[in-house]
């Protein structure tokens, strides 16, 4: 018997106007992923007026998205584009660097890469 590891988990944090978003992504994420996450956002950012964002994703388990999802991901993206400062993408893969610089072209926070995941903390806490 074999299973697939799938999957998606979110943590959120607010101080004041400030959250901070956690995620790990493990597989290859579906629609059926952004139906459960994506109220969950949109009701946590919607308790604040002008909410500030930085998210840290861990990638490092990532394979990819079903094309539904891709598209999920890009529709949340745009919807909370300017509510997002700092979004460090931590991954293994040379693709995952690719599609963080893809997402800065529709997001006007800053996305960077990281290979290191005590990096990318230090890089959303300066």
């Amino acid at each position: 018997m074999s299973f697939k590891k799938h999957g998606l988990s979110i943590g959120i944090e607010r101080v004041d106007k400030t959250f901070f978003l956690s995620m790990q992504a493990v597989g290859k994420l579906t629609h059926e992923d952004y139906e459960i996450i994506t109220p969950m956002i949109d009701g946590a950012l919607a308790q604040v007026k002008e909410p500030k964002v930085n998210a840290f994703i861990d990638a490092t388990e990532l394979e990819g998205w079903e094309l539904r999802a891709a598209w999920d991901d890009f529709k949340l993206g745009l919807k909370h584009n300017n509510e997002f400062q700092k979004i460090a993408i931590y991954g293994n893969q040379k693709w995952q660097q690719h599609a963080a610089k893809l997402g800065s072209w529709f997001i006007s926070g800053e996305i960077k890469f990281f290979d290191d995941a005590q990096a990318a903390m230090e890089w959303l806490g300066s």
